[in-house]
């Protein structure tokens, strides 16, 4: 199984997550801490305490979102549903910025 080492907060974990979902490849998620060097797990899987990092079945570790989106273009075809998974996400940004986000408020704002 894939394993992903990953935070919420960083946007090329979130592609990463995106990526694995559209292709229907179930994985497991590793919550890495904030502070570089509180990422002790990290460092002793991977090698080093940069995210995203996806630590594939024989151990290796690939690390950055370029890699591990090359290594899964590679690796996995695309799921039927894939374009079912990016629109829905779409829609769900858009609601987001639309309805949620403080920040579409503070841009019409003069």
């Amino acid at each position: 199984m894939l394993e992903l080492y990953q935070t919420e907060w960083c946007p090329a974990s979130r592609r990463v997550r995106e990526h694995l979902t559209e292709l229907g490849v179930d994985y497991l998620i590793h919550q890495v801490p904030v502070e570089r060097e509180a990422r002790t797990t990290l460092r002793v899987t991977t090698g080093g305490d940069t995210i995203p990092a996806l630590l594939v079945e024989d151990g290796t570790a690939v690390v950055g979102d370029e890699a591990i989106e090359a290594y899964l273009a590679e690796r996995f075809d695309e799921a039927p549903e894939a374009e079912a998974h990016r629109a829905k996400a779409a829609k769900a940004r858009r609601h987001y910025l639309e309805e949620e986000c403080e920040c579409s408020q503070l841009i019409a704002t003069p």
